[in-house]
């Protein structure tokens, strides 16, 4: 497999065990960063500074440094984040419905971007790391991938906090569930037990991102308040792809300060 430049920019490629031609079939990538205002235990988080820009515009920007995608876009319902992204030069979708889920605030952006594969970059993560990115969109040469997100090893104590999101897969990888829930239940307290925290960046076919749209709220997705599991009650297949990057997500006011400490020693 090999990664190569276009006129776009980069697209994913994939030779043949046998050969040395390429396969024909290319995959352009775009990132959409849904970029809601509202938060509720950091008010206004995306607007706050993190060494002299923006949370959102970070994000923003390491995501276009990675040199993964061929376009990326902040999808937003507020006219600041929409004037700070545009202040950098930046493509900004503004949304004109209300949306429960990331997801569905970039599906309404779909109609503005020409991409095979979206992946859905949080905009409250504003250190986005290329080899994490890339070992992401590569699973999609797996023409049964329908989409794809990322996991990090964690420990058991950490695994009790229901902010982690916890997912536990087949023998391929793929998803069998997501929970805020301690899982799997370590009924023997075997020390080997691995515990996967789940980390939201998500990548999908483009009809996959159309068709989630038109899929009703889930009951176990109004349980767990975790969107991927509409995709998993409606037979969708995600693969978990490891990574062993600690991201940084701003839901706090210490999120923010420890964002604020990492980016001073970059």
């Amino acid at each position: 497999m090999e990664y190569r430049s276009g006129k776009i920019g980069r697209h994913i490629m994939q030779t043949q065990d046998n050969s040395n031609d390429f396969n024909p079939n290319m995959l352009s990538i775009a990132a959409l960063i849904p970029a809601r205002y509202a938060s509720t235990r950091l008010p206004s988080k995306l607007v706050q500074d993190l060494g002299g820009k923006s949370v959102i515009q970070r994000t923003y920007l390491s995501t276009v440094k990675t040199g993964v995608f061929d376009e990326v876009w902040v999808v937003t319902d507020h006219p600041e984040i929409k004037q700070q992204i545009e202040a950098i030069g930046g493509k900004v979708f503004v949304s004109q419905k209300e949306h429960t889920s990331g997801s569905d605030r970039i599906a309404e952006a779909m109609s503005s971007v020409n991409a095979d594969l979206i992946v859905n970059v949080q905009g409250d993560e504003p250190f986005q790391d290329e080899k994490s990115l890339r070992d992401l969109v590569a699973v999609f040469l797996d023409p049964r991938v329908d989409v794809a997100s990322l996991k990090t090893r964690i420990s058991a104590e950490e695994a009790e906090n229901p902010n982690a999101v916890k997912v536990v897969t087949d023998l391929w990888g793929d998803a069998l569930y997501f929970s805020r829930s301690k899982i799997p239940y370590n009924r023997e307290l075997d020390p080997s037990v691995p515990y996967w925290k789940h980390i939201g960046v998500y990548a999908y076919r483009n009809n996959v991102l159309n068709d989630y749209t038109g899929l009703p709220k889930s009951q176990l997705e109004a349980i767990e308040m975790l969107e991927q599991l509409r995709l998993l009650e409606n037979g969708y297949r995600i693969r978990m792809v490891e990574t062993l990057h600690q991201a940084i997500a701003i839901d706090t006011e210490e999120d923010l300060e420890k964002a604020r400490l990492y980016f001073k020693q970059l």
